[in-house]
């Protein structure tokens, strides 16, 4: 069975001409993921993940304060789950502590880190009704995930099956 295409609409052909959310000058490049050593912050397990530019990685002392900053105070995450920390431009970083919650959801905490401006991660404000969640490079170690969760959940769901989870990494490009 074919699916149905949808015909261009003088409103689709709007949208894409001037209101696509994809900025005029924005050349997209490829960026790397990198997993690091796992984490426990109380209550949690989560695997690390390091999102950055070929070229820039995320420097030792923001993965520190990252690091810092999800063990310094409890978290409302708990469970299993995993951290993406995101070099997006030359000194902003997302930090993004996930967990599986409800059996089969995938909850976030968002913080960020802005250059010198900031001299630590703090939670990424998120007021509006329409909010953002994952970019276009973060997504490749969340669909990872969400393939190892997926396993997990046909599993047994014991000890060991957890320990197969949490070596189930994905390294690459994004």
């Amino acid at each position: 069975m074919r699916p149905h295409l949808h015909q261009s609409t003088p409103q689709f052909a709007h949208i894409v001409e001037t209101d696509s959310g994809i900025g005029a000058s924005y050349q997209h490049r490829p960026k790397w993921v990198v997993p690091g050593p796992v984490i426990e912050p109380f209550g949690a397990t989560l695997k690390w993940y390091a999102l950055h530019p070929e070229q820039d990685p995320v420097p030792e002392e923001i993965t520190r304060l990252a690091r810092t900053r999800l063990t310094a105070a409890p978290l409302e995450a708990r469970g299993l789950g995993f951290v993406v920390l995101h070099r997006c431009e030359q000194d902003f970083y997302f930090l993004m502590a996930c967990t599986w919650r409800n059996s089969n959801e995938l909850w976030e905490t968002v913080f960020y880190k802005d250059g010198d401006a900031m001299q630590r991660f703090e939670i990424f404000p998120r007021e509006a009704a329409h909010k953002p969640v994952f970019c276009v490079w973060e997504l490749i170690p969340v669909w990872h995930e969400q393939q190892a969760w997926r396993r997990f959940l046909a599993s047994a769901r014991d000890v060991r099956a957890a320990q197969v989870w949490l070596h189930d990494v994905y390294a690459g490009l994004a």
